[in-house]
């Protein structure tokens, strides 16, 4: 069995080599001056890659400008060019950036169409030292995997080996593959299973791990931590990001916790455990609170997503931003982190479920104060699913689970869906939430 690793620029993903942290920009890539800022501080704060959409071929040229600012300010962290179904722009940004981030099942609705494009990308990395990442997501799989396997966890696994097969076939081995979606179960179940099947293939390409659509605040770190962590204390996973409904910056302290965690660099500050049938008692002595947030997520996540435990009791202390310290049990936190994490792997919702994009250069309206609105405005409607999404490339395939959605258009229109269908199109942005409030009101009513 051969242990692969992929390399983009200097960075090694993979094979033994240390966790990889990455994360996206925000910015219109377009926008050059605004995208070559961001890259400069997500550097500075750690990220060691970064990805820019690239929507159309016209973006190529932005891209290069990009890269040409940054390596005159001296910042050499790899850009990952991400590509959603235009396979004449992945070929043609390809030989200007250090890896290319595609799901070649939507390179075109002909599967052996896309399977030629396919190819033809791989030659283009090959000739210019370009690794891939292969993004499956769970919602966007192509017709033809769907209509084989369903919208499962099997059929994302499926999706990948066949293309990681084509790339064993052209002996192109500078590949990473995702497997993403918002739900944890689906998440992890699906890794695993493609963890399963490259080890039957005889070749282990290098995961990148993710829960997409995380939201932002508590909720989202801890759905973040509960996926990613169930998969990197099995040995799954070599890179990740944490996909947050906020600034970029703010995802790269949660990906760098994981990634020392699970290199062991760090520890729990968990000091005690005590199990009663499938009930856990937890002892923490924090050194602050999102240090417990991120550590009580990962000592019992995976144990929650695997049903091995039903109900755990959080104790102990933590210092505040004063430094003073904080009883967790008496002050709430216990209780309120113990139903996060039961709401994040999917066990028991104690208030609606949010499904939320992290934005990016086709998100065309302000989509975290949007979402801040819509989770305002819904707080009362427990166990509903609420997607709010930037953009109609991902929106409807990535929110299968939503009971309601929320998806950008562009030119500051929203489109509201119930389910998977689309009830109100071409809404201002301005009004959106209002609308979305009052069609759940309505059905809710009926």
């Amino acid at each position: 069995m051969k242990i692969l690793s992929a390399r983009a620029g200097d960075v090694l993903i993979g094979g033994g080599n240390p966790i990889v942290v990455q994360t996206m920009c925000n910015t219109h890539t377009s926008d050059v001056e605004a995208t070559v800022a961001q890259c400069v501080r997500l550097s500075a704060a750690g990220a060691q890659m970064i990805r820019l959409t690239v929507p159309a071929p016209s973006d190529v040229e932005c891209v290069k400008a990009i890269k040409s600012r940054l390596a005159g300010l001296g910042v050499t962290v790899p850009i990952v060019a991400d590509i959603h179904f235009s396979s004449q722009t992945a070929i043609l940004v390809a030989p200007h950036v250090e890896k290319v981030r595609i799901n070649p099942g939507n390179f075109h609705r002909d599967h052996a169409k896309a399977r030629e494009q396919f190819a033809r990308l791989i030659e283009v990395c090959r000739e210019h030292g370009t690794a891939i990442r292969i993004g499956i997501n769970h919602g966007s799989l192509g017709e033809y995997i769907t209509n084989l396997y369903g919208n499962s966890p099997e059929a994302m696994a499926k999706a990948a080996m066949e293309w990681l097969g084509m790339c064993i076939e052209a002996r192109f081995f500078n590949v990473v593959v995702s497997l993403k979606s918002s739900n944890t179960i689906v998440m992890v179940d699906a890794y695993r299973k493609l963890a399963e099947m490259m080890e039957g293939c005889g070749y282990v390409f290098p995961l990148h791990l993710g829960v997409t659509e995380a939201g932002n605040g508590d909720s989202g770190r801890i759905k973040s931590c509960v996926g990613i962590s169930s998969l990197l204390s099995e040995g799954i996973g070599d890179t990740v990001r944490v996909s947050l409904t906020e600034d970029p910056e703010a995802e790269i302290p949660v990906a760098e916790y994981l990634a020392a965690r699970y290199d062991r660099k760090i520890v729990s500050s968990m000091t005690s455990v005590s199990v009663s049938g499938r009930r856990a008692v937890a002892r923490y002595d924090s050194p602050s609170y999102e240090t417990l947030l991120m550590d009580v997520s990962c000592d019992f996540g995976k144990r929650l997503l695997d049903k091995d435990l039903d109900e755990i009791a959080i104790e102990g202390t933590f210092l505040d931003k004063d430094g003073i310290e904080v009883d967790i049990a008496a002050s709430g936190v216990g209780k309120y982190l113990s139903d996060e994490l039961m709401q994040a792997a999917r066990r028991r919702f104690y208030k609606p479920e949010y499904i939320a994009c992290p934005g990016c250069g086709r998100t065309m309206y302000d989509l975290q104060a949007a979402f801040e609105e819509v989770k305002a405005k819904t707080s009362h409607l427990k166990g509903t699913v609420i997607a709010v999404m930037g953009c109609i490339v991902n929106g409807p395939g990535e929110m299968a689970d939503a009971d309601w959605g929320y998806v950008g258009e562009g030119n500051h229109k929203v489109t509201i869906y119930k389910g998977k269908t689309p009830v109100l199109r071409h809404v201002l942005d301005t009004e959106a939430v209002e609308k979305l409030v009052d069609l759940i009101s309505a059905s809710q009513s009926e």
